[in-house]
């Protein structure tokens, strides 16, 4: 049995970190790539996939639209305004490994939808913001659960640079911010945390 050495171990390490964000940037860089083609042709249809796929809260046939709304935005500039953090946010996640970063987008991505779907106001909803959100509560989180102090210093750098989007998941007066899909998110993304933190040893 030969057994590797201390710098081989680094060097694994490097090229595994490496990989992830190689991934990670390939990843959300298509996944925005997406968002903006589907925009295009959102804009030249005059937005009438919004009325198709958007989320209809509380409608029995707009169930499956949670698995649409946030592909969709209102305009360009709603896209704009989610792109950086849900790049940002989503890098981040991904390089915990791709498990740990499907688990955030897709308890992310529910939670959203079915906190729209349950008490969202009226009209449709769309855009990627609850995933931002979700991300972004999974990052603050995370740490603390995991008791990973690296990742608690993350945690205070993004809640000092971002912290004040938490805002948005309040009931606000501005009637165009869906701020359920903004707890949603959230909640989803803690869920994520929580159910991903390290298991108890087991003792006899």
């Amino acid at each position: 049995m030969v057994l590797g050495t201390p710098d081989d171990s680094k060097a694994e390490a490097r090229e595994s970190l490496a990989g992830r964000a190689k991934g990670g940037l390939l990843f959300m860089g298509g996944f925005v790539i997406l968002l903006y083609v589907i925009e295009f042709l959102n804009t030249l249809m005059r937005h009438g996939l919004n009325f198709t796929f958007g989320l209809r809260p509380r409608s029995m046939d707009g169930v499956l639209d949670i698995l649409t709304f946030p592909l969709l935005h209102a305009n360009f500039n709603h896209l704009l305004s989610n792109t950086l953090p849900l790049v940002i946010f989503g890098f981040l996640a991904f390089m915990s490994g791709f498990r740990v970063f499907i688990t955030a987008l897709a308890f992310s991505w529910l939670g959203s939808g079915l906190a729209v779907w349950l008490i969202g106001g009226g009209g449709v909803t769309v855009g990627a913001s609850g995933l931002v959100f979700g991300f972004f509560a999974f990052l603050l989180v995370r740490g603390f659960f995991n008791r990973n102090w690296w990742q608690i210093l993350l945690s205070v750098v993004l809640f000092m640079a971002y912290g004040s989007i938490l805002f948005g998941v309040l009931p606000t007066v501005m009637g165009y911010v869906s701020w359920q899909a903004h707890l949603g998110g959230a909640v989803g993304g803690v869920l994520a945390a929580l159910l991903l933190r390290p298991k108890p040893a087991i003792t006899t």
